[in-house]
Order: structure tokens, then C-alpha cells, then sequence
């Protein structure tokens, strides 16, 4: 079983709303939706969309934190959250007919008692596979992810900021960065693809045993103890990018946890990462069928 842990999960608020915004104007919103959001989240939701076993824990706490919760019980992704003092974050994002404007709430500081609820509740379920993805509590750093990874005997992923990516000490099976998450991991440029390489190699290098790098147009690499890989884009009738790290992520594991090779799972990963990006936001769609599409997936070698 896969476990992910969203330490700092939040609803999506999306409004649209036609012409400018003006301060001395009230504006009528024409459309609004809000959906559960966080990485870890997101990896259950399309492992599950995958058939693979899975479970969702973090933090949630309020009125929002519930709707997460019943979000997911409605969508039927296995989940078992800690109850968290403050209420879960709301983001919001304003859609004109030119522009689009992000305010992201930072999250409530958590209490020592509560992270060890979390560990404890990671280590009730006995999972094979760990994943640590998204932003962290604004009092929590490095540390509490090093302390979920050495809490037990399964493998540790995480897919987090580049700067919590540097400060981490502890054994990890796969880090997930983006290009600029890569570039500020390491310190290194990451212009163009070889430079990619060479600053996922220095992942490697620092202790990590798989680096699986999303890298926007140019694909996403791999970097394994096999070797050094690299699928382009698949093509697709691309409606929204939201959530796509988060599925190629999925794709990855999925392959991983039946035993499969890095290479198999690269090809999975890029598949699953094109299909999510053909839907709106982080729905999750139909994926019976793309295990055997991935397999015609092209791979470059370094």
C-alpha cells in the first residue's frame, strides 16, 4: 500500500468573474468552484484512479478540513486524517477575462503532540511506500520529514520545495522536483536538458536512489541506479496542467510498487501525466488501458 502525507493540504477556491477588477467596483462572480487540494492528496486520488491500494493521512482541521475529507469519501479515496488545532488553508484564485490572481493562506503552526500523531498514524497503517508531498506548516522544516522517513521500514518519496529538498538528512527512495524545485535543490542551472541532467545526478549523489524530475515541454528525466532517462511530452489535448507533476508522480509509483523497472515506470509516469492534463483541475479520468499505451513510450539515454 502507498501512503501519502499532506502536512498542509488546502481547498481550491476558483472564481471567474468578467472584465477588470476595480477596488471601487463590486464584482459578481459568474462562476466558483472549490476543490480539496495538496500533492499527497492528489497522488491518492489518481493511485486509487489506478487501482493501486492507497491511503491519504495529513492534517486537516475546520470546516474545511471536512470538506476535504468528505471530498475524498465521495470519491472513494481511502483516507485518515489528524485533527489539526487551526482550520486547513483556502486558496484562492481569481480568473478576469486577462488575468489570473493567487492568494494562498500560509497554514497554522502545528503543536509537537500533533506530529507525533501523524507518525503514529503512518506507522498504523504499515504501508510498503510513503510519499511526503507539498508545502509544510510554516513552523515545521526539513527535520519532520526526515523523522516520518526513519519512523518505519517502508520507502520514503517526497515531493516537496527545493529548499526542503536541500536541508533533508534521511534515506529517500525517490524525490519528485520540478525544473526550477531541481535548480533550487541544487544550486545548479537548469536550462537546458543535459544541465538537467547533471543537476539530478547531484540529487543522486546526495543520497536520493531515484530522482524523477518534471521538466514542463522537455519531458521529465529520470535518474536511477540503471541509468539516466528521458521521456518527451506524450501528446495530448492539454485543458489544464494542474495536478500534472502530481500524475506523472503516480504513474511512477504505480509501476514501482508491482516490482516493475525504472524504466517501465518512467514510461507510466509520462502516460498517466499526459491523460490528467487532457480534464480540468485534478479530476481524475478514465486510466484502465494505459499501462499497455505506456509501454510504446520512447526513452532517450544519456
Amino acid at each position: 500500500m502507498i501512503l501519502t502525507v499532506t502536512l498542509n493540504p488546502a481547498v481550491d477556491h476558483t472564481i471567474t468573474v468578467e472584465g477588470k477588477l476595480d477596488s471601487d467596483a463590486v464584482k459578481r462572480a459568474s462562476m466558483s468552484q472549490y476543490d480539496p487540494g495538496g500533492k499527497g492528496i492528489n497522488v491518492s486520488k489518481y493511485l486509487y484512479g489506478l487501482g493501486i491500494e492507497t491511503l491519504a493521512t495529513g492534517l486537516t482541521g475546520g470546516f474545511l478540513g471536512t470538506y476535504i475529507e468528505e471530498q475524498l469519501v465521495r470519491q472513494k479515496v481511502p483516507n485518515d486524517f489528524v485533527e489539526m488545532g487551526g482550520c486547513t488553508r483556502l486558496n484562492t484564485t481569481i480568473l478576469t477575462d486577462d488575468e489570473e490572481y493567487k492568494i494562498n493562506q500560509s497554514g497554522h503552526n502545528v503543536k509537537k503532540e500533533t506530529v507525533r500523531e501523524v507518525v503514529a498514524k503512518v506507522r498504523e497503517h504499515d504501508p510498503e511506500m510513503v510519499v511526503v508531498a507539498g508545502s509544510l506548516p510554516p513552523n515545521l522544516g526539513p527535520a519532520t520529514i526526515d523523522r516520518i522517513a526513519r519512523a518505519g521500514p517502508w520507502q520514503t518519496i517526497v515531493d516537496v520545495q527545493g529548499d526542503l529538498l536541500r536541508g533533508l538528512r534521511s534515506e529517500y527512495f525517490v524525490c519528485k522536483p520540478n525544473r526550477r524545485e531541481l535548480g533550487t535543490a541544487t544550486g545548479m542551472p537548469v536550462h537546458t536538458v543535459e544541465e538537467c541532467v547533471e543537476a539530478a545526478q547531484a540529487l543522486r549523489d546526495e543520497g536520493f536512489e531515484h530522482v524523477v524530475a518534471s521538466l514542463g515541454d522537455d519531458g521529465a528525466l529520470l535518474a536511477s541506479p540503471e541509468g539516466i532517462y528521458r521521456a518527451e511530452s506524450q501528446d495530448a489535448d492539454v485543458v489544464d496542467t494542474v495536478g500534472a507533476g502530481d500524475a506523472l508522480l503516480a504513474g511512477v509509483l504505480s509501476t514501482f510498487v508491482r516490482g516493475q523497472s525504472g524504466t517501465a515506470a518512467l514510461r507510466m509516469g509520462v502516460t498517466v501525466a499526459a491523460e490528467v492534463v487532457s480534464v480540468p483541475g485534478t479530476t481524475v479520468p478514465e486510466m484502465s488501458g494505459l499501462r499497455s499505451d505506456s509501454t510504446d513510450v520512447p526513452l532517450f539515454t544519456r
